[in-house]
């Protein structure tokens, strides 16, 4: 079997990937746009271009990039964030939740595409694509920002959400009418996830037990393994392969291995979830763009303005200001691999076949007007917040020159338009000091934020390339290891910023 067509053509693909993602980090996009983008000039239905490649070339290739999706995100997620502050984290992110699932399904049922398409689409409309927003953070320097503690605490909930929602989803989309069949999925598919956050929560020291190897490949085997192997069990017990690669992530991410997992994993995850998010835009078709572009533009300024809404009430929550409700709000309006994770399960399941055009439009445009909402939130504060701030100095200062009644006896400062107009310039400038001097602590704090993260990555680097020297052995590498008393603590938990 020749297969050197094939191969020309996928390798010629991913280095179309590379040029416009070159491209496209320039001017701030997500990778996530791009490879979709690639997958559609080479989709079949795009037969102008002339390239055709079909899906099943790279389908299981695009599996293992749902299966290490999901696996990292079960890597990432943060066990002491959550258990430690459980309350708070699901009061805020519960509320964020809530309100763009119950509007979002809403819409969706307003669609008149089915109960289980509505679902569908509520899902992909009411979670933030974490890998945007945390490289949103990054890149914007807002780590050390203070509602970015909040921020990530809703992607926490988030993550735990999504667990849920996919195990409740895989039994909805089986078509099984009998109750008594879909309470008996359903008991199995969340005795699996407490199963599994048990064994995260109380058996890391047990698992990690099992990594105990010097030897990168075989760690990198295990684990690629592990998380294959519960995808196929997820699959198999009815609870969909991506929820059996997150349970067994959540898992690892319990051990003391978890940086070194997720050291070795990422690059294998950047490669494979390129597969997925191609192979998605192979399967869109151009044509079916016009049929949900309506649909599409509202479930945009929907997820804009449900984001606007629960920013600002998440903000008051925590107690912080509307500026910051409007940096929280443009940062989780991102969407992304969810909402595709979603469309493939749809249409595995046979629903709708509109949904995979909707998903691929709205995941298009949203991974590019979600960062350009982000860059510009402070503009976009200043238009909102600024006039309001304005006209309170303004009423201050005339309060001030005997504006009002006083004046009016005699005893103020005569009012005239020259009067107006200088109350208006100082307020306004005033306004603008207050501005600038905000910028600096914010560039200050940014400034000491990065020399602190700079001096620990160094001091680690450091303690690697200069750390004991191993011993003279016979042994081969695989053999045990002691198991270091505790994981190394990183300064701030982040996620990776790609996906």
């Amino acid at each position: 079997m020749h297969l050197g067509g094939e191969l020309l053509t996928i390798g010629g693909l991913f280095i179309i990937a590379y040029v416009l993602g070159r491209l496209g980090k320039t001017i701030g996009l997500p990778a996530i746009p791009i490879y979709m983008v690639v997958g559609l000039i080479a989709s079949p239905h795009t037969p102008w271009i002339g390239l055709n490649v079909e899906s099943h070339t790279i389908e299981l290739i695009a599996t293992f990039g749902l299966i290490l999706l999901l696996f990292n995100l079960g890597l990432e997620f943060d066990q002491e964030e959550f258990y430690g502050n459980a309350g708070k984290l699901l009061v805020s992110g519960g509320t964020y939740v809530a309100i763009n699932m119950g509007i979002g399904f809403a819409f969706g049922f307003s669609l008149g595409w089915g109960t289980r398409e509505a679902l569908i689409i509520a899902g992909m409309t009411a979670t933030s694509s974490s890998a945007i927003v945390t490289k949103l953070l990054i890149e914007l320097r807002r780590l050390a920002n203070d509602e970015t503690p909040m921020i990530l605490g809703v992607t926490v909930i988030e993550d735990v959400f999504i667990a849920i929602y996919l195990a409740i989803v895989s039994v909805v989309l089986s078509g099984d009418t009998n109750l008594w069949a879909v309470v008996g999925k359903l008991a199995l598919a969340f005795g699996f996830l407490v199963v599994m956050f048990t064994l995260a929560r109380f058996a890391g020291k047990w698992v990690s037990k099992i990594f105990a190897t010097r030897d990168d490949e075989l760690f990198t085997v295990l684990f690629f393994g592990l998380a294959v192997m519960f995808g196929g069990i997820g699959d198999l017990l009815g609870v969909t392969d991506a929820i059996g690669a997150f349970v067994i992530g959540l898992l690892c991410g319990a051990t003391r291995y978890r940086d070194r997992i997720e050291q070795l994993a990422l690059p294998m995850r950047d490669v494979f979830a390129a597969f997925f998010f191609v192979n998605f835009g192979l399967g869109l078709d151009l044509s079916t763009f016009g049929e949900v572009l309506w649909p599409v533009l509202g479930a945009i300024g929907m997820t804009v303005v449900l984001n606007a809404v629960a920013g600002q009430i998440v903000a008051r929550m925590n107690g912080f200001d509307v500026q910051q409700g409007i940096n929280t709000a443009v940062i989780l309006v991102n969407r992304g691999e969810f909402a595709l994770i979603l469309a493939t399960l749809s249409a595995a399941a046979g629903l709708e076949a509109r949904i995979t055009a909707f998903a691929g439009l709205y995941v298009l445009v949203m991974a590019v007007l979600g960062p350009l909402l982000a860059v510009n939130s402070d503009r976009i504060g200043r238009l909102v917040v600024r006039p309001a701030r304005v006209a309170r100095l303004r009423q201050r200062l005339r309060a001030r020159l005997g504006r009002g009644g006083a004046a009016a006896a005699g005893g103020g400062v005569p009012a005239g338009p020259a009067l107006d107009e200088a109350v208006d310039t100082a307020a306004e400038a005033a306004v603008a000091d207050q501005d600038a001097a905000a910028a600096a602590r914010r560039a200050e704090r940014d400034r000491q934020f990065a020399e602190e993260f700079a001096l620990v990555e160094a001091a680690g680097r450091e303690e690697r390339e200069n750390g004991s020297p191993e011993p003279a052995t016979s042994e081969p590498v695989t053999s045990p290891v002691d198991i270091p008393a505790e994981r190394p603590k990183r300064p701030v938990r982040q996620r990776d910023a790609e996906y």
